[in-house]
């Protein structure tokens, strides 16, 4: 989920109240990590730590289970988390355990906003299709919904800039 980008582990980090986020737009130190983590259990409380399947150590480079493809072509990311947990217990003599959330992050009951953007998006695309703008996304900015070419839509990955990243980790290690 999110391969090179951390906008899901960063949401998800912020929302749940994560110690700890890591994400593939920024390398970690493990030992930092693992400084967090113990800094954590002294205050009494289990840590957090939310991993993006495309975060990499500094001194090392991306962790995988396999090299198996995916229907795209791409190595299938994932492992990263489990890979940590082994070397967070190896640091701080506590156990570490791993939850993968994968397809299951998607769910949830959609909010009032949820629904009411689905609609006016839905409203969008059908008007784009009879009009037959094809080659084009619908998307919202700022409350306009828009037509967006593909091509410019997809001509570079929206990583998660480091002004946002610098945010959430002022909460690291509380």
């Amino acid at each position: 989920m999110g391969r090179h980008a951390g906008w899901i582990a960063l949401h998800a980090g912020l929302a749940g109240g994560a110690n700890v986020i890591l994400l593939p737009e920024r390398k970690f130190d493990v030992e930092q990590v693992a400084g967090y983590v113990e800094k954590r259990f002294q205050e009494q409380y289990a840590p957090i730590v939310v991993v993006a399947e495309g975060a990499q150590p500094l001194d090392g480079q991306m962790v995988l289970h396999n090299q198996e493809l995916d229907a795209f072509g791409h190595v299938r990311l994932g492992g990263i988390g489990q890979w940590l947990a082994e070397q967070l217990e190896a640091k701080t003599g506590k156990e570490a355990r791993t939850v993968v959330l994968g397809h299951i992050q998607r769910g949830g009951t959609p909010t009032a906003f949820d629904r009411v953007l689905a609609t006016r998006l839905g409203l969008h695309a059908i008007d784009a299709a009879h009009e037959g703008d094809w080659g084009k996304m619908v998307a919202m900015q700022s409350t306009d919904i828009v037509r967006v070419p593909l091509a410019e839509a997809t001509r570079e990955l929206k990583t998660v800039p480091l002004e946002r990243y610098n945010e959430a980790e002022v909460f690291f290690g509380s």
